[in-house]
């Protein structure tokens, strides 16, 4: 069962990042595991899965800039470069050297991103990533109508004006036909979104398109050239990041293991079980290895 959205507030605390205020979760002893989580949502998309994956690693889950309950700086411009350096330094401030990784939608960019930095020498202590749906290459990212929206001249007016019932409308459209989110869920996701003139965030926020084209050279390179272990749990059914994507990474990668699973653009809220079981089995033989 889902934890409210209150208690998981009030199981969290903030770190300071350049003056903002983070929110973040840290519970569980064992090899740590951080976690990224997507757009437009929050830390809470972890919540169905967060009970097994305490049991067994040091889970890390912060609400980036922008999203849920951390600071939504008015005019701020959002980066997944600064994304990335946030979870370096969330990392870094809580004493963690090496960790593995599970990140989904804009966390799979901010997770490229990581993998570049390692890449580069950075040092920043990746063992393994796991992504779940994400747009790893812009070419195969079909975004919904409401992104297009927020990410042109008119992305501020469509955000003030955006209401609960659009929100969810389009948020729903991405989850599979079966396994569509429940009205507690939606209107959970809604007010996390929404909170803090959230609405305004997320305009800002849409920026990550436009970046993934700019800099598709350095994250795309990052995934194809990776010795890490790696692992795509994809929801084949949506129709943002699905099987299609899917059919571009095996062109480009196609010694990357691939988990499909018959659910939307949520795996970890459509079919947790499934994301639990699929990342296990690809985590604890990496950790075996270690021991």
């Amino acid at each position: 069962m889902r934890t409210s959205i209150e208690a998981w507030r009030d199981a969290g605390t903030f770190f300071d990042f350049r003056g903002r205020r983070v929110f973040f979760r840290r519970e569980g002893r064992g090899e740590a595991l951080l976690l990224v989580h997507g757009y437009p949502t929050s830390s809470w998309d972890w919540s169905a899965i967060w009970p097994s994956l305490t049991a067994r690693f040091d889970v890390i889950a912060p609400d980036m800039l922008g999203f849920g309950e951390s600071d939504k700086p008015r005019g701020h411009r959002y980066t997944i470069a600064e994304q990335a350096e946030l979870h370096v330094a969330l990392l870094a401030h809580l004493g963690v050297t090496r960790f593995h990784a599970l990140v989904h939608d804009y966390g799979v960019t901010v997770g490229q991103e990581l993998l570049a930095r390692e890449r580069d020498g950075c040092g920043d202590g990746l063992r393994s990533m796991a992504f779940l749906n994400g747009g790893l290459f812009p070419e195969t990212h079909r975004a919904r109508p409401i992104q297009r929206l927020l990410a042109s001249r008119l992305g501020p007016l469509v955000a003030r004006l955006s209401s609960e019932r659009t929100f969810s409308r389009s948020l729903a459209g991405v989850f599979g036909p079966k396994t569509q989110p429940s009205a507690e869920d939606l209107h959970a996701f809604w007010r996390l979104a929404s909170k803090n003139d959230g609405m305004r965030a997320l305009a800002g926020l849409i920026g990550y398109m436009r970046e993934r084209k700019q800099h598709r050279e350095r994250w795309v390179s990052a995934l194809l050239e990776s010795t890490l272990p790696i692992v795509v749990i994809n929801g084949a059914l949506d129709p943002v990041s699905g099987a299609h994507m899917v059919a571009r990474l095996l062109e480009l990668r196609p010694q990357t293991k691939v988990v499909r699973l018959d659910v939307g653009h949520y795996p970890q809220v459509e079919a947790p079980d499934e994301v639990l079981a699929s990342y296990l089995a690809f985590v604890t033989p990496l950790m075996a290895e270690a021991a």
